[in-house]
């Protein structure tokens, strides 16, 4: 059974990024979220793969699913190289058959007062006109534009983007900054990569409760150490 985007404001609103293969991990965070695809609006923000690590492909058969029980999902860079591959020929039918899933995905996805990006938007380029790969790969263009300017511009548009805040995962926080393993935040932007490729932390986030659920990722995609933390965003507030 299919069910529709949970738009209900009083629903949960949760999202998670970047979880290259963690099968395990992110199942786990979903159970300590007490996830309900009735009850809750889970949003995927792409990566959930690492391309060149075939083993790691089947967690696509969970988003698949979980897309088909309501949640919401966008491509990240690593799902569009596989369907590169599956589009030269070179991929074998289950390669193709995941292709087309992800050819099926939207690029960015806007619920209740938030903008859901892989990696980030191009500054003074208008939503519509933003090109795949800005949305799937954007760096420094995107994190390092002036905070303050970044929030002018976003209000002064008209496509959707005026007063949302931006939830991108793609860049790994500590590259932002942040101490390894943590959430980033500034006014209008909020970086959720904890870094799980990298053997630091993989965090399902809770917008609605502001609530971190995370556990540390190691090699061969075994998890540990899991955690719950209520964030204090007070000083990033309008």
């Amino acid at each position: 059974m299919t069910l529709p985007a949970n738009n209900n404001i009083s629903s949960r609103l949760l999202v998670i990024s970047d979880i290259h293969g963690h099968r395990e991990g992110y199942l786990r965070l979903l159970q300590e979220a007490a996830y309900d695809p009735f009850m809750d609006q889970l949003v995927l923000l792409g990566d959930y793969i690492d391309v060149q690590k075939t083993a790691t492909w089947d967690i696509l058969d969970i988003m698949r699913e979980q897309t088909a029980a309501g949640a919401l999902a966008i491509p990240g860079n690593h799902e569009l190289k596989l369907l590169a591959l599956a589009s030269a020929g070179k991929g074998s039918d289950k390669r193709t058959d995941y292709a087309e899933w992800i050819k099926s995905l939207p690029l960015h996805i806007a619920q209740r007062q938030y903008l859901f990006v892989h990696a980030g938007i191009r500054p003074g380029v208008p939503l519509a006109k933003q090109s795949e790969k800005d949305l799937t790969e954007i760096r420094e263009a995107f994190y390092r534009y002036p905070e303050d300017s970044f929030a002018r511009q976003m209000d002064s548009e008209e496509d959707g983007t005026a007063s949302r805040r931006i939830v991108f995962g793609h860049t790994p926080t500590f590259k932002l900054g942040e101490v390894a393993g943590r959430l980033w935040r500034d006014h209008r932007r909020i970086g959720i990569d904890t870094g799980a490729k990298h053997f630091y932390r993989l965090t399902l986030l809770d917008l609605t409760n502001r609530l971190a659920y995370s556990c540390a990722t190691h090699t061969r995609y075994r998890c540990s150490d899991f955690r719950v933390e209520a964030l204090d965003w007070s000083r990033w507030e309008d």
